[in-house]
């Protein structure tokens, strides 16, 4: 969000030194591993090299992986990263993932079908379990929310396979007040929120989304009030008023009051 930074990228042999540090330690047992923003198509391949070696040892880890590509800019959808990621993100990280946290823009390029509708978002998100996931989370799209233009729609879909073998499929929609600032960090906090939630409830993807986006609520209200005052009166809040006020919502996010209630499809 802001003009100008510094720093390096981490590349694939730094990553696959620091795990092999994890592992002479004998340090590499996890419950989940989560992903975000990458640069380097090599980085990403190493990444599911790790998950399936940790998956080897621990068969419950739970790869939540947040395939960020781009986003949708007044309807037109842009990559933000170089576009050979988009191969490597669909043919082999989310066949390893098991929950993954795309906006709409990002399962459209994943499935290679354009989303108008709400059936056409559950068509994909069908194609996308396909892949491998048991969890897909449509963070934000740009469909028509039932409340209203002031509303955005986020999808879920959560599907598990019986003892008996029978597939068994819980659709959720959640609708919640737009918020009118550009928030840099939303998808990277969604997707912490929904590894922690969905742990808590396994089996509730409900109640998990409506803990995720509350406390989505919470910090995106409290941020944008903290940002007004401090422009002052009538100025544009720039992006270090707009950092997101995570510490200040401590305690939203540990137990946040249910604000955003998510409808069963």
């Amino acid at each position: 969000g802001y003009a100008h930074w510094k720093g390096q990228v981490l590349n694939s042999d730094e990553l696959h030194e620091l795990y092999e540090g994890l592992k002479l330690n004998k340090v590499n047992r996890y419950d989940y591993v989560l992903t975000g923003y990458t640069r380097d198509t090599s980085f990403l391949a190493m990444v599911v090299d790790i998950v399936q070696e940790l998956k080897q040892q621990n068969s419950n880890l739970v790869y939540v992986c947040d395939p960020v590509m781009g986003d949708k800019w007044n309807g037109e959808g842009s990559m933000y990263v170089p576009k050979d990621l988009l191969p490597v993100y669909r043919d082999k990280v989310v066949p390893v993932a098991d929950i993954i946290t795309p906006n709409q823009f990002e399962a459209e390029l994943l499935t290679g079908r354009k989303i108008h509708t709400e059936e056409e978002a559950l068509e994909v998100m069908d194609m996308l379990h396909a892949m491998g996931p048991e969890t897909v989370v449509i963070t934000s799209s740009d469909l028509q929310a039932p409340l209203g233009n002031d509303y955005l729609i986020a999808l879920g879909s959560h599907r598990k396979t019986k003892a008996d073998g029978t597939k068994m499929t819980q659709r959720i929609r959640v609708e919640s007040p737009k918020v009118d600032a550009v928030f840099v960090g939303t998808g990277d906090l969604f997707a912490a929120m929904l590894l922690a939630w969905t742990h808590k409830h396994p089996n509730n993807l409900k109640v998990a989304c409506e803990k995720t986006v509350s406390a989505m609520q919470h910090v995106l209200q409290r941020t944008i009030k903290s940002a007004k005052a401090q422009a002052g009166e009538g100025n544009k809040p720039n992006s270090a008023q707009l950092e997101l006020r995570m510490v200040q919502s401590k305690k939203d996010i540990e137990n946040p009051e249910i604000i955003v209630k998510a409808t069963v499809l």
